[in-house]
């Protein structure tokens, strides 16, 4: 496994985290958000983000520690900011948050983190994602999918040999230009924002990674399938308008699903019905939510993790770094997930023969039952 930097990893702990929590975190102000993997564009009108008022005058649930993972398999037609509230409801937690919005218009993999978890959130940010997605030939809109209106079109369909000749164009380290329709600043403002107002902006190239790009399917009906596995910011939108645009033909996503985020695989995804149905059997007493939780550090597949004693696990618990002697000692530096007894204690930097913390997580309360890390081994 292989070590990443302690500059990557505290960076995040200082800047993203702080941003993370504090954007991800359930907000009624964000409701309606709308983006594929790190922005599109918000609409506010949605009657689901109303706050309504208490029925029956029922008194307000107490609000519960549960630290863990829930990857939700999000169904078409849900805001981000919508499935974090109802897990945030179905679980009584008092913390919420997810690691990348996906679209309304997309299904698949939200990984939502509760309690403690939320600080390790910048980690599957900043993961691969996997997409499959589907691009209708022809009409290029300016959201490039199916709600924006057409602004091209042709009368040209691909083929599939002139498709599979195009992708190495689109595979690597790419330039790509962010869709109008995107979360993108521009002099303060966002691009969607200004998009909606009717103006049209200059959005600056910007350098994403695309590790593969595969033709799935093609057939007669206009449509193409695709699979792509990328890096942080990149849009699926604008492939599919970019390689309509090379095509001549012109395209924009009908279809979108993401299969992976992160350490979050499609096997570890729960359907909505499904949490809801365990919900109700652990109210019953028939079960318990911590079933449907993964661990906190299921997060912190890429880090290395370093078990301490208990005497050095109290020092970095009130905060203090730890010297580290002795044969077994690390002889290297950068960022580690610190364990005692098996226990995730805290995230700490190596450097000049001492443990650092840097984040010290406090997991009393719920959290995944012990055969859930079994599970993903």
């Amino acid at each position: 496994m292989t070590m990443p930097t302690a500059d990557r990893v505290i960076a995040h702990q200082t800047a993203d985290s702080r941003d993370a929590e504090k954007n991800n975190f359930l907000d009624s102000r964000n409701d309606g958000e709308r983006r594929v993997d790190n922005g599109d564009r918000r609409t506010n009108n949605d009657p689901r983000h109303t706050k309504q008022p208490r029925q029956n005058n029922q008194p307000r649930r107490d609000k519960r520690d549960v630290h863990g993972w829930v990857v939700l398999d999000k169904p078409i037609g849900m805001t981000s900011t919508h499935a974090v509230a109802i897990l945030k409801r179905l679980f009584q937690a008092k913390r919420a948050g997810h690691a990348g919005t996906l679209d309304p218009l997309a299904s698949g993999g939200l990984p939502i983190a509760l309690g403690e978890a939320t600080k390790t959130v910048p980690f599957v940010m900043d993961g691969r994602k996997r997409y499959r997605f589907t691009v209708a030939w022809g009409e290029e809109r300016d959201t490039d999918d199916t709600e924006g209106r057409v602004t091209r079109s042709s009368e040209l369909r691909p083929s599939a040999d002139a498709i599979r000749a195009l992708l190495p164009q689109f595979t690597g380290l790419i330039e790509q230009i962010p869709p109008q329709y995107s979360a993108i600043k521009v002099q303060g403002e966002r691009a969607y924002d200004l998009a909606r107002d009717g103006e049209t902006v200059e959005l600056k190239p910007r350098p994403v990674e695309i590790h593969e790009l595969t033709l799935v399917e093609h057939g007669d009906n206009g449509q193409s399938v695709f699979e792509a596995e990328c890096g942080k910011g990149t849009y699926v939108r604008a492939l599919a308008r970019d390689i309509g645009r090379i095509l001549g033909c012109f395209g924009h996503i009908c279809a979108l699903r993401r299969t992976l985020v992160g350490p979050f695989r499609e096997t570890d995804m729960i359907p909505l019905e499904e949490l809801e149905a365990l919900c109700n059997r652990a109210a019953s007493g028939e079960g318990s939510l911590a079933d449907a939780l993964l661990p906190v550090e299921t997060a912190l597949d890429d880090i290395p993790a370093l078990a301490v004693t208990r005497a050095d696990a109290a020092r970095l618990h009130r905060g203090q770094a730890v010297l580290l002697r002795g044969r077994d000692a690390p002889n290297s530096s950068g960022t580690v997930y610190v364990t005692v007894a098996g226990r995730l204690l805290a995230l700490a930097e190596i450097g000049n023969g001492e443990l650092i913390p840097k984040r010290v997580f406090n997991l009393t309360g719920l959290t995944a039952s012990p055969g859930r890390s079994n599970e993903r081994v």
